[in-house]
């Protein structure tokens, strides 16, 4: 039937078989594209992605004589079918979604069924931030840095200056007073007797 992967997991799911060796995993336009052959002289099988050591489903492919039914658990698995091949198109892929993949092939008909053919794939994902969020970061920092130089060296000029201005202000007005300076007297001697 059309949910026998997904409506329960494979019952062999953590046996491992080689898979044909045309199996290829492709990095296009910032899409990882998983193609899989599809089993010669068969007319009814279906194929599954999982994530994870949990084995998360996160698209299947169900696919007998007259049609093709896709079905996508998550936003970023789509899955593109053709006469020899199914691709499964996982896209805009961020770090989180680094992990390993398994693909499982499960074969109705003719018989005998065979219940389900894995193969793992470690997927690593590189974060696209980390190279524009550490600049950014060193940015901000470089920026602040110089916003304080600029401010303490503005802070020191306005300081300077003031002070000449005060000593010029106080150096005319005594001279503009209206009193003179006078000179210390020394208090007048009494005559020794």
């Amino acid at each position: 039937g059309v949910e026998s992967c997904s409506s329960k997991p494979c019952k062999n799911i953590d046996q491992l078989y080689n898979l044909d060796p045309q199996a290829m995993v492709e990095f296009e336009n910032g899409n990882f594209n998983f193609t899989f052959p599809n089993p010669q002289n068969v007319s009814e099988f279906s194929m599954t992605l999982f994530k994870g050591k949990e084995k998360k489903e996160i698209c299947t492919l169900h696919l007998n004589e007259e049609n093709v039914f896709p079905k996508s658990n998550v936003t970023y698995c789509e899955t593109k079918n053709s006469n020899t091949s199914t691709t499964f198109i996982l896209k805009n892929l961020e770090r989180k979604h680094m992990d390993i993949y398994i693909y499982c092939l499960e074969v109705f008909f003719p018989p005998p069924y065979i219940d389900c053919r894995l193969k793992e794939i470690c997927l690593y994902i590189p974060d696209k931030e980390d190279c524009f969020s550490l600049g950014q970061e060193s940015w901000v920092i470089i920026g602040l840095i110089m916003v304080s130089l600029i401010s303490c060296v503005c802070c020191v000029v306005v300081c300077c200056l003031r002070n000449k201005i005060q000593k010029c202000d106080s150096n005319s007005h005594e001279y503009n007073s209206e009193y003179m300076p006078m000179a210390a007297v020394n208090a007048a001697k009494k005559p020794r007797i």
